[in-house]
């Protein structure tokens, strides 16, 4: 399935990212799904997940309340100490995107200490300045409200990475759209306050 680039994005490089951990605190990724974005399209074909073997096993509660994954599913799956850098690569350079994206940034950050993404967009900011008022913005809610099309991805289940990543993408493209923002505005709407963008005022030089 392939869908179009809104024109306020386009010429962005973005990582639209999904990580699932093993319910420990601090947690280890133990799913991770990554759709990088460079042209006019993005594809699902073009995402990659993986995953991956924790050294603490997979707490049960997290595995009946969030993902559904298993300490057997991930039993012969590599760790991340094996798959880390690729992963690192995958994402070098790129603006990341997620929903909650703090979540993402803090679990990846501690994964990847020389990781530094040079903007952070989180599509639940966006969705709450252009939607307010929703009974709930999980990204559950936010699909069945604006309907969106998850079907490429139907043999997936919610909170599966790879789901909720193109689920993401479809949901930052219709609240682009709603709300007719341009980059500065969606950057002002959706990134947190350390990577919101400090734009010139109007004026001139300061």
């Amino acid at each position: 399935m392939t869908t179009p680039v809104p024109h306020a994005l386009n010429g962005k490089a973005l990582a639209v990212v999904d990580v699932e951990g093993n319910g420990h605190n601090p947690p280890e990724i133990i799913e991770i799904a990554i759709l990088p974005i460079s042209t006019d399209t993005a594809q699902v074909g073009d995402m990659r997940s993986w995953l991956i073997r924790p050294t603490a096993p997979i707490t049960s509660i997290v595995t009946r309340k969030v993902h559904g994954i298993t300490n057997a599913d991930v039993a012969e799956c590599p760790t991340w100490r094996e798959v880390g850098a690729g992963i690192e690569a995958m994402l070098g350079g790129r603006i990341l995107v997620a929903h909650n994206a703090k979540v993402e940034h803090k679990v990846l950050s501690a994964h990847l200490p020389s990781w530094a993404p040079p903007m952070v967009l989180d599509t639940l900011r966006l969705a709450k300045a252009v939607w307010p008022g929703l009974p709930g913005y999980g990204l559950d809610k936010l699909i069945d409200h604006a309907e969106l099309g998850t079907t490429a991805l139907a043999e997936q289940a919610y909170h599966r990475a790879a789901y909720d990543t193109w689920a993401a993408w479809q949901l930052l493209r219709r609240l682009v759209h709603d709300s007719g923002l341009d980059w500065d505005g969606v950057v002002r709407a959706a990134a947190p306050a350390e990577f919101a963008a400090v734009l010139e005022p109007e004026g001139g030089l300061w």
